[in-house]
């Protein structure tokens, strides 16, 4: 008999793995000899210490600790990495217990990419970039909004997207995939109040699901039960038969 394995919480296995898969990795170079030489020189002469680094996809990654993300930074910018083109965070709450923070930086003289990765504890405070790149305002907010990780010395940190009373943070890997208890009733409730859930419903929040007889968002192929035709249209071929089928020479 099979060892029983409880799948209560089946949020903590996002991906299947096959039993003898090897996952593929992405070749690494080293920084020696590249062209990144001099970034990474200027970096540890500012007193960055740097983790770790490599060239992927012809581009510098380093890890730097999260304490030193401003300076990295802001020894990158004075080197002509003038852009931050995205910066957001990966969720290891329950492997590592916090989150993999990653800055991704663009130099147009250069003509270069650079990305700098930290890690980033459950409770702690990440210093603001929003001082040397004004596009991590809004990035910053939203990184706090869906995946929880702490903002300071920022202008202005509060939910970019979800409402300001929105429970818990939409990426993190604990998150229901459909949302919890109360997002199945909140514009229900916000709008109209709780009196009215029996008489409106519960807000549909599985992505996959498909109304049957919504045909303004989905054709009808699935359905063997019902035939639709437009008033004129062309009519519906279930099976073409060679032997029934005329070749016309115009339009008629």
């Amino acid at each position: 008999m099979r060892e029983y394995k409880p799948k209560n919480d089946l949020q903590k296995k996002q991906y299947y793995k096959e039993k003898f898969y090897i996952e593929k990795q992405t070749p690494k170079d080293e920084v020696k000899d590249s062209k990144f030489d001099e970034e990474l020189a200027i970096l540890e002469q500012s007193g960055v210490e740097i983790l770790s680094s490599y060239v992927e996809f012809d581009q510098l990654v380093i890890y730097v600790n999260s304490s030193e993300n401003f300076k990295a930074l802001e020894v990158l910018k004075s080197l002509g990495y003038e852009q931050l083109s995205e910066l957001a965070a990966l969720d290891f709450i329950s492997a590592k217990g916090g989150y993999e923070v990653f800055y991704q930086l663009l130099s147009i003289s250069k003509n270069r990419r650079t990305r700098v990765k930290c890690f980033v504890k459950k409770d702690e405070k990440l210093k603001s970039v929003c001082e040397l790149y004004k596009s991590a305002n809004w990035a910053e907010r939203e990184m706090y909004d869906l995946s929880g990780v702490l903002i300071k010395d920022h202008p202005n940190l509060k939910r970019l997207i979800m409402p300001d009373d929105w429970h818990s943070h939409p990426l993190l890997k604990s998150y229901p995939l459909t949302g919890d208890e109360a997002a199945k009733w909140y514009e229900v409730d916000k709008i109209f109040g709780s009196e009215f859930r029996e008489q409106i419903g519960e807000e549909n929040r599985d992505p996959a699901y498909i109304e049957e007889k919504d045909t303004f968002g989905f054709s009808r192929v699935f359905s063997e039960d019902y035939e639709y035709q437009e008033e004129g249209g062309v009519k519906f071929v279930k099976k073409a038969k060679f032997s029934q089928s005329q070749i016309v020479k115009e339009r008629p």
